[in-house]
This record gives C-alpha cells, structure tokens and sequence, in this order.
C-alpha cells in the first residue's frame, strides 16, 4: 500500500514533464504542496522524493527544493562506485563490472585515494542520489560509521574485507592472511631449495598486517627461516633468499632482478621471487615471474551481479597461483 502511495507522487511529477507543466531545471512544487494536492503524508511524499533521487530524475539543493534533472528513468540502477585509486588492478574490476552491468545501470566513478575526509564527503553527500553503492575502503580509520549509512541493501564492499558492519550486505573480498598461507603452501616443492623467506611489507601498504600474520604463520607451521623488511636492500640480498613481494607499482621487483643481475646470480636459482598479482609484464621479465593473483575481473563481474539479482552474497574471491621461472 504504501508503495502505491508513494508511487503516485512518481506518476504526478512524471505527469507534470510529459505535458510540459515541468521542463528539465524546473523547481518542483513544493513538499507541501505536493502533500496537499496528493492527499499523502509528508513521509509517503519524501518516499517518492527519494525515489525519483536514485533514478537520476531530480536533484535536490540545499534549502532551495528539488529540481527536474531528465524526464525519464533510462536504466533501473544507478550506480555509485568508489574506488581507492586507478591501476591495472583496479582497471580490471571497473571494466568487468562496467561490462556486467552496462544493459542494467548508469555508473559513476569516484576516487578517494585514502583520504578518509573525502570518502566521508562523498558518501554523506550523495546517500539520497543513487540505488547502489559499490566501495573500495583501505582507510588507517575505521569507515564503519560511514559504511552504515548506506542502507543495507544498497552496500557493496569488494577488496577488502570489513568486519562489523549492519545488516544483510554484499561483500566480496580477498582474504589476505589465508591468501597468502594457501598460496605458499602450493609452493612448498619450489621452496625447498631455498635457505630463507624474505617478505617485503612497504609501511604504506593497508593490507601489509594480514600478509604478515600470515607469513609468520605459514614459515613457522613449516620451520621455515624468516625476515621481514620494508624496502630491498642489495647488501642484504643472501644466496638462497626467496622474496615475496606486494609493493604497488612493482618496485621492489624490479629493484630485486636489478640486484640479482648485478651481483651475476640467475633468478630462480641463487634468489627466488614470488610476486602479488600478474600483469603482463611479469609474464616475460626474467623469463616469468612467479606471481600469487586474486581474479580481480571476477570480483567486478560478480558485484555486479550481487546487484542485478538483487542478492547479498558474501563472497571470498579466488586466487590463483602461476608458477613461472623465477622460482
């Protein structure tokens, strides 16, 4: 019943555009009048309101009222997808999911680059402007409060996995800690010729504390040596290191085959590398690099779907091993 009732108020301002009595940057009537001439409540009323604000169809500004933005829904979902930053990785959830939902959803593409103020902003701000909200976190503060503005229903977590949140919610996620224990257990037979494992944890990394934690755990079930560093360093290069890196832009990789080359030691025999997520490149440097890679392609497709099927799947995403030459 109420869905009906707020509906009309739907049809009423739709009425209004169709027989031109309202035209695009047109203010709509007032709350009260709208109330007035509907015969509905103030609550029914601001249902519809919102309503017509997911679609696209209005914009509201503040203290002045709601304006006419389009004279139609074109597409059932309108899509906010907040991303960290913009990288390869990142390039392969926006396109599959782009690819997904493109019949379905017009989607807008926001970027907080870690700066929790602008993420806070930007939720709070556009609440009331769209049916989803697919978000990418990675914050030193704790975004729950924010996250929990997002109705339910409406909030799509993919990446990382936040704990603590309400209500029923799609959230699809690598689980770094686990990732990485599985991933070097598949390699136990390669790791075997080496002396030590060495992880590089960059301190700006978000996610560095659950890959420790997990290194940690998988060198000691195994009596594996082990060391911790933050940036490769040639005088601390050993023969029969294996290092496990995750640097964002493939620094340290890259810094670790200038070493090896240097001192004339051949990668995969002398040093061993194993390397987070692939990328083209890593496919032909030094004959292959071995990489650990979740299917960032399925984390977007499968958000995607979470929407269109009207789902709250929760969601660990798969990674993958590929063993290449540097091991």
């Amino acid at each position: 019943m109420n869905r009906l009732k707020y509906m009309q108020l739907v049809d009423f301002i739709m009425t209004l555009a169709e027989e031109n009595k309202l035209e695009i940057n047109d203010r709509l009537p007032s709350l009260n009048q709208l109330t007035d001439r509907l015969k509905i409540s103030k609550e029914t009323a601001l249902k519809g309101l919102n309503y017509l604000l997911e679609k696209g169809i209005i914009e509201s500004e503040y203290r002045k009222g709601y304006y006419l933005k389009r004279l139609k829904q074109h597409l059932p979902y309108r899509v906010c997808l907040v991303l960290d930053k913009m990288n390869i990785l990142r390039d392969r959830v926006y396109q599959s999911f782009i690819e997904t939902i493109k019949e379905h959803a017009e989607v807008d593409v926001y970027f907080h680059h870690h700066n929790f103020k602008v993420f806070e902003k930007l939720i709070e701000e556009n609440l009331g402007s769209y049916t989803h909200f697919v978000v990418v976190t990675y914050f030193k503060e704790n975004p729950n409060h924010i996250l929990n503005k997002i109705p339910a229903s409406k909030r799509v977590i993919i990446d990382h996995l936040e704990k603590g949140l309400e209500g029923e919610y799609t959230s699809i996620y690598q689980d770094h800690e686990q990732d990485i224990i599985n991933s070097l257990t598949e390699l136990l037979p390669q790791l075997e010729k080496y002396k030590r494992l060495v992880l590089v944890a960059p301190l700006e990394a978000f996610h560095a504390g659950d890959l420790i934690d997990g290194f940690k755990s998988f060198a000691n079930e195994h009596g594996k040596k082990q060391k911790i560093v933050h940036l490769v360093q040639e005088k601390e290069m050993e023969k029969g290191d294996v290092y496990i890196t995750f640097s964002r832009y493939d620094q340290d990789d890259v810094d670790i085959v200038k070493n090896v080359r240097k001192k004339s030691w051949k990668l995969g025999q002398e040093v061993g590398l194993i390397s987070y997520n692939d990328t083209a490149v890593k496919e032909i440097i030094e004959d292959g690099i071995t990489v650990i890679s979740t299917d960032f392609s399925k984390m977007g497709a499968e958000a995607a779907k979470a929407i269109m099927n009207k789902n709250a799947v929760f969601l660990r995403c798969p990674t993958k091993v590929i063993l290449r030459n540097s091991l």
